[in-house]
């Protein structure tokens, strides 16, 4: 008999398939014996010292919900910016005082790399204090910049969505017979994976985008200048993609807003495609250049429209596992993903020591990148192509996606 309850809890920026994730974790705790309740904390961290929890084995109790929130994008349960203290062990101890009078010996946090590092140091707290309290990660972060696992979920509809946006917005410019530059901006702070995956678009049979700069490559701007000067004299209308955090030779961010920082000490950034774009209206002083700049923003997270089926379902795989996982008594460590070195694209799960991913990031291999570093390889084409496949359709209602929601309002005491 099951004596044991378990907490969900949901971090960093949102995706189309975290709650894939979740429904996985759901599914495999709600057929285990060891559980008996399993809850969730709203807005990640914040909310679980803020004691707002609710009862998710009440709020979900159909199959047909289980689906919903599969195909539902974004945190259904909520996340925070909130990063744990390194000189307020107290806060440790109101956590645990927390999970012990919900009674939590199972304890799963899904989310990307600040997530990592959270349930890291929690794992380690608790098995110092010696309380039998499991702690397990499920990885998600459309970055892809965690380390050890081939890629983490998220990333794959995101890569998606950029390269389909990348094809339609070349289609878009070339009707017109002027020359136009349209420059994409993606995110990718110090990894530059998704600015990457826009050379899918190439598979759709355009020849966009014509150019991709990575934060992994110092950024060279008369270089540019030149490269994007000579494509528009052959080609008349191309398409650049670019990492918000492409950085100079003197390692500044070339769109740094300021010195402001969140909690997790990353400097705010925002409007590198608009830098690129006055430098070109500077350089080329042509009154006749049509130039665009466009920030896909938060537009590229939670596309789950345009989700990939090989993503969602290895979401969910994530979050099955890492339930497997904490129940059978793994803990300090993260779901990871790892794919056959040789024929049919495969993945196999495993699990992961999180002091050895927490904190980390995954860069794009070098070889990866043509050396003039404006344009990346067939390796990372080859890489990218299988994660992008399937599509991931959702659950409709008059024409419109149907999502799921938690009634956050219902919080319960233990």
């Amino acid at each position: 008999m099951a004596d044991k309850n378990m907490l969900i809890i949901q971090g960093g920026g949102p995706s189309a398939v975290i709650n894939a994730s979740l429904a996985g974790a759901i599914t495999h705790a709600m057929a285990s014996p060891q559980v008996n309740t399993i809850y969730g904390a709203i807005n990640g961290l914040q909310g679980l010292l803020e004691r707002r929890v609710i009862n998710i084995s009440q709020q979900i109790t159909t199959d047909a919900q289980l689906k919903l929130l599969a195909k539902t994008p974004a945190h259904a349960l909520g996340t925070s910016r909130y990063k744990l203290p390194h000189n307020n062990p107290a806060i440790f101890d109101e956590i645990l005082a927390i999970l012990e009078s919900f009674n939590i010996g199972y304890l799963l946090f899904i989310g990307g790399n600040d997530s990592m590092d959270s349930i890291c140091r929690l794992s380690a707290f608790f098995a110092d204090k010696g309380k039998d309290i499991k702690a397990v990660g499920i990885p998600k972060t459309i970055d892809n910049d965690l380390a050890v696992t081939d890629h983490s979920p998220g990333f794959g509809s995101a890569a998606k969505f950029v390269a389909t946006i990348t094809a339609e917005l070349y289609l878009d410019t070339i009707v017109y017979p002027a020359s136009a530059v349209t420059i994409i901006e993606i995110m990718g702070r110090n990894a530059g994976w998704l600015a990457a995956s826009s050379v899918l678009a190439r598979q759709s049979g355009v020849l966009a985008p014509h150019l991709i700069y990575l934060p992994e490559v110092t950024f060279d701007p008369e270089a540019f200048l030149q490269d994007a000067a000579q494509l528009i004299e052959r080609e008349k209308q191309i398409v650049i993609a670019v990492s918000e955090g492409i950085r100079l030779a003197d390692g500044s961010y070339l769109a740094e807003t300021g010195a402001a920082e969140d909690m997790f000490g990353h400097k705010t950034l925002g409007g590198v495609a608009t830098v690129l774009e006055e430098m070109l209206k500077e350089h080329l002083q042509n009154d006749k250049l049509k130039t665009r700049a466009i920030q896909l923003n938060t537009l590229q997270r939670s596309a789950a429209h345009l989700g990939s089926a090989v993503d969602s379902d290895e979401a969910f795989q994530c979050g099955l596992r890492g339930a497997q996982a904490v129940l059978k008594g793994s803990s300090e460590v993260m779901i990871s993903m790892h794919r056959a070195a040789e024929g049919p694209y495969a993945i196999s799960y495993d699990e992961s020591p999180l002091i050895e991913i927490a904190n980390i990031e995954k860069k794009i291999p070098p070889e990866w990148i043509t050396p003039r570093g404006n344009d990346v390889t067939a390796d990372m084409v080859a890489y990218l192509k299988p994660l992008v496949n399937g599509e991931s359709s959702e659950l409709m209602q008059d024409g419109l996606p149907a999502f799921f929601r938690f009634d956050w309002a219902k919080t319960v005491t233990p």
